[in-house]
């Protein structure tokens, strides 16, 4: 006679899924320690662009105020008929406008800081998509908890899926596959 196989106890079921449980809930931990790690080092270089670009600007503006001086100062020469004058006064006013020798003429200035925004907007396109991703492996953690107090296998699988989608959602997050 064949032997028939009886369910588990639930102490058997629950021992059946802390095992399954605990190993899920370390990778799904370790996958949110990197998650979190690699989207603080996107919001850092998106705060150092930010603060790299508006310095940037900042260099901007005070090199059109001094050539604002240095052309009135200009005209003044002009009108004084200082000519030696004028023409070191010309040739500031052109330097304080590019300058690629140094690359602080307001060109190039203007260049750099707008170099910072395009890598600091395309930077910022990550920072959603880890932010999903790290509140998924959250979810995942807490349903694998509640799958090993309720002993629940259902329980368990959800958290495996919401663990899948975080672990999507992280990729998308570093190398932007879905052209969004």
């Amino acid at each position: 006679m064949a032997e028939e196989s009886k369910p588990l106890s639930r102490s058997e079921r629950e021992a059946h899924i802390k095992d399954k449980a605990g190993w899920l809930i370390t990778v799904v931990a370790a996958l949110l320690a990197v998650n979190t790690y690699l989207s603080n080092g996107f919001s850092s270089k998106v705060l150092s662009n930010t603060i790299a670009a508006n310095n940037m600007y900042g260099f901007y503006q005070a090199k059109s105020i001094k050539q604002t001086l240095a052309e009135q100062s200009y005209d003044d020469a002009i009108d004084r008929k200082q000519f030696e004058k004028a023409a070191k006064l010309k040739a500031r006013i052109e330097k304080y406008d590019s300058d690629p020798e140094t690359g602080e003429g307001k060109k190039e200035l203007l260049a750099k800081a707008r170099a910072l925004e395009a890598e600091r907007d395309d930077v910022r396109k990550h920072s959603p998509w880890l932010t999903f991703a790290g509140s998924a492996f959250q979810l995942s953690i807490v349903l694998l908890s509640a799958a090993i107090l309720a002993v629940s296998m259902g329980m368990f699988w959800a958290s495996l899926g919401v663990g899948l989608i975080g672990a999507a959602l992280m990729s998308q997050g570093i190398w932007l596959w879905l052209p969004l």
